[in-house]
């Protein structure tokens, strides 16, 4: 370890060197570092795609001819190809026992290392997340390849900056430059490459150097793209043709329908992750059982496999019958659930394409059914479920916009999708206000939207910080002995207690100085007739934010720290100074963290 710094930072002080030899700006460098991680995100999206080949063709192929399952009927190949998901679970096993620290760092806690802890993404997780979440995809493990891609482009991004010496906002560039390449190149799409860092990574914070270095990272990266992989589309998909004006209000009806099922969607997989957190089963078992679960949804279901793609595209040429998709739309959502809450590391974005085309394939024809003059093909209604799923369970409409777009090269698809996305977004914000991604955060107390200082705050609690046994003073003592026990107290504000000890008031230096300077009043008032007597009070288990809320809503300096179940019980006091001092200690601390790049 004390080597591999040393040698990070003899390379970071020769590369600092050679960059001051080079007399040039500081946005022309961060545009030639744009360059480099957009060509080398695209050669890393390039390799994860080969490398979920690998494992497809060594797990289901080989296995497949190993087991002999072209020659047995259908049903049998099915009941077959249950194994295939356990053995993606059995390979995983290895990985948790080595890299376990690794597989947590899924796509939201990146998110949470980007945008509150410095942007340092440490090397290994190129590889390791790579690498397992390529066998869950070849092994037929419901979940997209977007976000394990996006997680390596961001990595390739940080170690780039890493190697000269960068740090905050220009390091959280040049991660959403690998961010954007690496969609860019998954989707042959650069525009929604640019947008998905934008809206999903830096949380739609807009700078236009920064927006500069991420265009010119996604286009480089889908130039590599296209020259190993061909400039096709990532889908093949019929002309978008729209039938008429009236269709618009069926798109309306699809939007709500989609908001309402993405919420849904949401909830759902989060319950399921909950369930196997709880599940009574070792940790390296679970992603094993959650294989077996797939493969068993699998054998009724097969399009739940892997990221489903290539069925994608049959529905969106309107060939699957209703039912069909009717019944994907609930085995997709807890296919992709039971794979990503077992431990079986994977993307999300795949799923909610998925999830929205057979939803809109679904609507589409039911309005060909009861509309046949005003319903478009059921695949239309597909395309524009897609888009619009993507942008209600992320809540990133304009990636989606974007992707669509660029999908169908077509200006008339615009105006479809921007109805359903909008509408579809808003309800989901409505019956649920976090996304997929940002959920887990904030069940673990961390809001992206807040910054990093106010989630350092909601990181700490009062009875971390407070002071203990507070000095108290009688409600029924008078102003001159108050005056003697404040020329020997370090204390500004002091609580007031009755003779049973409750809580009854809190007396600051500011309330009395009108009536010390009455000395024929000194020995005949008591202190509660100066004092405050409605308290704002904490608790031990509130956050610091929570309590510079309420001292900021009277400009106080001091509150009582009340006990939980009796609110009249006093246990402590607590300052802004204190907090003030907590933070610092905190900020200090990330801040050492931060630069170790191996802690989440």
């Amino acid at each position: 370890m004390i080597r591999r710094i040393k040698l990070l930072l003899r390379l970071q002080r020769r590369a600092t060197k050679a960059l001051g030899n080079i007399q040039i700006s500081e946005n022309t460098f961060m545009a030639i570092l744009a360059v480099v991680i957009g060509l080398i995100s695209g050669l890393g999206n390039y390799a994860f795609r080969r490398l979920i080949e690998f494992f497809h063709w060594l797990v289901v192929e080989q296995g497949g001819a190993l087991l002999a399952i072209h020659n047995v009927d259908p049903g049998m190949a099915r009941v077959i190809a249950v194994i295939f998901p356990v053995i993606g679970g059995l390979l995983m096993i290895p990985f948790w026992i080595w890299f376990g620290k690794d597989l947590k760092f899924g796509f939201s806690r990146f998110l949470a290392q980007v945008n509150l802890r410095g942007g340092r993404v440490p090397t290994r997780t190129i590889f390791t997340r790579g690498f397992a979440s390529a066998i869950t995809l070849g092994t037929g493990g419901s979940a997209g390849q977007e976000g394990p891609i996006a997680q390596i482009g961001g990595a390739i991004g940080s170690q780039a900056g890493q190697l000269f010496g960068m740090s905050g906002d220009r390091l959280k560039t040049l991660v959403a430059c690998g961010v954007s390449g690496g969609v860019a190149a998954t989707f042959n799409a650069p525009i929604a490459g640019v947008f998905f860092a934008q809206e999903i990574v830096l949380l739609s914070s807009f700078e236009i150097s920064s927006f500069t270095s991420i265009v010119i990272a996604s286009g480089m990266s889908t130039v590599v793209s296209r020259a190993l992989l061909g400039n096709a589309p990532a889908f093949v998909i019929p002309p978008y043709v729209v039938n008429s004006s009236w269709d618009f209000l069926l798109y309306v009806v699809l939007g709500v329908i989609i908001g309402f099922l993405a919420a849904g969607f949401i909830n759902l997989h989060f319950h399921i992750k909950d369930r196997f957190a709880a599940l009574r089963l070792h940790p390296l078992a679970k992603p094993v059982f959650g294989g077996l679960l797939v493969g068993l949804i699998g054998l009724g279901l097969p399009q739940v496999f892997g990221n489903g793609y290539e069925f994608l595209e049959t529905v969106l040429h309107g060939d699957a019958p209703w039912m069909l998709l009717a019944g994907l739309i609930l085995a997709k959502a807890v296919a992709t659930s039971i794979t990503l809450g077992s431990g079986l590391p994977g993307g999300l974005f795949a799923p909610a394409l998925f999830i929205g085309a057979v939803t809109g394939g679904a609507f589409g024809h039911f309005a060909r059914e009861f509309f046949p003059a005003l319903a478009s093909s059921p695949g239309t209604y597909a395309l524009i479920g897609m888009g619009a799923f993507l942008s209600a369970a992320t809540h990133a409409p304009m990636t989606a916009i974007f992707l669509l777009f660029e999908i169908t090269a077509s200006y008339h698809v615009i105006i479809p999708i921007m109805i359903t996305c909008v509408i579809g977004t808003t309800m989901s914000r409505h019956f649920h206000k976090e996304s997929l991604e940002t959920e887990e955060l904030v069940r673990a107390g961390i809001d992206l939207q807040a910054g990093k200082e106010r989630n350092i705050m909601k990181s700490l609690r009062v009875g971390e910080v407070m002071t203990r046994d507070p000095e108290a003073i009688p409600e029924q003592m008078t102003l001159r002995q108050f005056t003697k026990t404040l020329a020997g107290s370090r204390q500004s504000n002091f609580p007031l207690v009755n003779e049973a000890g409750e809580l009854t008031g809190i007396l600051s230096s500011q309330d009395f100085m009108g009536a010390v300077f009455e000395r024929d009043l000194m020995d005949l008032v008591v202190v509660k007739e100066l004092a405050t007597v409605d308290v704002i009070t904490v608790t031990e288990d509130e956050d610091l934010d929570t309590v510079m809320k309420k001292i900021g809503l009277r400009n106080i300096e001091q509150l009582p720290v009340v006990d939980g179940d009796n609110r009249r019980k006093l246990v402590g006091i607590i300052s802004r100074r204190d907090m003030v001092s907590a933070y610092n200690r905190a900020l200090m601390s990330r801040s050492m963290e931060e630069k170790d790049g191996d802690d989440f």
